[in-house]
């Protein structure tokens, strides 16, 4: 079995990312292609996609909000991710469970007692009307029944678990700050989301290994589930093991991928990419070795920034006064920190609207 080292699996992730050359691709083919973006931060999806994109226009994700056409919503991991309408409905009654015991392994004690069937008719009664609701509103529409829970474990179980809800605009519209309101996905898109199969067959977790290599592999089960968080795809990874090609990594851990998916020369260049906090670039995997260094794998989980160079997490990034701020992990080279300077400088550009280019560096750690 062909052994894939680091390098080939960080290119063909770059690859698959859209990281490796920007993709000329619609904004809603681009959200489709990553299988949705982190969204918990409601502006980080612009510079995610910014990097991917040789063309992008934050107005047209903006509008594909205000359109309906993608939706922010609670999904993979039961983190707020970015996804399409149509994904949205044919995912989400697959991703219940696991949404409900993320939920209760936060709040177990707080919601013991409490029948989850029973709260999510409450729940459904109170969002009949189509007004959208804060989840602190729609919490204290049902606390009185369960006082002892708390308004905060009833209304995440409820938005995040529960109800099949979104987050409506304004929040997540470009340059807008705005709190979360809720609206059931039904309303909002005006369809019932697709109900899970009662036959034991399970096409939906065969469509999420497709569409998972597709934007991440080569990979392992365990970053398939690390990705969305569902303990439950081995039956649907057994049912495609024909249509997959296998390989191992340098762990000897077995890695599967699409035949034709690209898998480009471990020479080929990176170019430097700014990735935005919580990018799935990173977070979509068990083993994060192909792009971050264990001992920056923190970076990844606390909402830090990062830039890539030549393919690998090497810096982290911030913005103040339309600058943009760049820390180094490692040393930088005078050819890394011409590049780094260059892409910050267009990013700084994208986030101000052109009123700034600038960018600054800081000394490289001893």
């Amino acid at each position: 079995m062909t052994v894939l080292d680091a390098r080939a699996l960080n290119r063909a992730t770059l690859a698959r990312q859209l990281l490796l050359d920007r993709a000329d691709l619609p904004v809603l083919d681009a959200v489709t292609h990553l299988c949705g973006l982190q969204a918990q931060e409601p502006q980080e999806p612009f510079p995610g996609l910014w990097s991917r994109l040789r063309t992008f226009d934050p107005a047209e994700l903006s509008d594909l909000l205000t359109g309906r056409h993608v939706v922010r919503t609670h999904l993979m991991r039961r983190t707020v991710h970015l996804v399409t309408a149509d994904d949205v409905l044919a995912w989400r009654a697959r991703h219940d469970g696991m949404l409900r015991q993320r939920v209760l392994g936060v709040y177990r004690r707080e919601l013991d007692g409490v029948d989850p069937g029973e709260l999510a008719t409450a729940g459904r009664k109170v969002m009949a009307d189509g007004e959208p609701r804060s989840m602190p509103e729609l919490a204290r529409a049902v606390a009185d029944r369960w006082p002892a829970a708390g308004p905060r474990p009833l209304g995440e179980m409820l938005v995040a678990a529960l109800l099949p809800t979104v987050q409506l605009p304004p929040r997540g519209l470009w340059r807008t700050k705005a709190g979360a309101r809720y609206a059931l996905i039904s309303s909002w898109l005006g369809s019932e989301v697709d109900p899970p199969t009662t036959d034991g067959s399970d096409p939906v977790g065969q469509t999420l290994v497709r569409r998972y290599l597709t934007a991440f592999g080569p990979a392992a089960s365990a970053d398939l589930r690390a990705w969305c968080g569902l303990a439950g795809l081995p039956a649907a990874v057994s049912a495609l093991r024909g249509e997959l090609v296998a390989f191992r990594d340098e762990r000897g851990r077995e890695l599967l991928d699409l035949p034709d998916a690209p898998r480009p020369d471990p020479g080929t260049p990176a170019p430097v990419r700014f990735l935005p906090a919580f990018d799935n670039a990173i977070l979509g995997y068990h083993d994060r070795s192909r792009i971050i260094d264990d001992a920056h794998r923190h970076l990844s989980v606390a909402g830090e920034r990062v830039v890539l160079v030549d393919g690998r997490v090497a810096a982290t990034w911030t913005v103040e006064a339309d600058t943009v701020l760049v820390n180094p992990l490692r040393r930088f080279s005078r050819a890394d920190r011409t590049t780094v300077a260059e892409e910050g400088g267009a990013m700084a550009s994208f986030l101000s609207g052109g009123e700034s280019d600038r960018v600054r560096i800081a000394a490289s750690p001893a």
